[in-house]
């Protein structure tokens, strides 16, 4: 399964792919969508719609897994993280993908292993669950490699328990 993971920011969206079966993952690509933060708004996210269609054309995941924003400092935050959020749902939907949403909590448990884990340890264990050779750069990016990694494993756990379930259920 091919996932891309999204961390939606009002100036610059992390992206990630990864390929994974069960608990095998490989890395495939990371990086960011910016615009400068001088641009009207709706030109970022105009550039964001964009930036996340095309790599969805080159990649051809299986699913989009975004992260779910539910905290922001102040209001005019929430509505501009809300905004890019909406713009990165609606280019997944736009190319007839599932999406699947995680809030940062369910994210840093997959893991880490920890709901409340620290970014940079979020950013080291994507490092080592991907055997990279650096910390993926830059923050978002590692934040949304990880949401893709949180993926992978609750659609490995869903797996898990169909399988158990299906067994149980024709014991006689």
């Amino acid at each position: 399964m091919r996932v891309l993971g999204i961390d939606p920011g009002s100036v610059t969206s992390g992206f990630g792919v990864i390929d994974g079966e069960g608990s095998r993952m490989s890395f495939v690509e990371a990086g960011h969508i910016g615009a400068s933060s001088r641009l009207p708004f709706p030109e970022r996210l105009k550039k964001m719609y964009e930036g996340i269609g095309e790599i969805i054309s080159r990649h051809r995941p299986d699913a989009v897994a975004v992260e779910n924003v539910f905290f922001a400092r102040n209001v005019n935050s929430a509505l501009k993280l809300g905004h890019a959020r909406g713009v990165a749902l609606l280019a997944a939907v736009n190319s007839s993908l599932p999406i699947f949403e995680y809030t940062p909590a369910e994210i840093k448990q997959s893991v880490v292993g920890y709901g409340n884990a620290e970014k940079t340890q979020v950013r080291q264990m994507v490092k080592t669950l991907l055997k990279l050779s650096s910390l993926p750069e830059p923050l978002d990016a590692s934040d949304a490699l990880a949401c893709a990694i949180c993926h992978i494993h609750s659609a490995g756990m869903k797996g898990a328990i169909r399988a158990a379930t299906s067994k149980i259920s024709r014991r006689p």
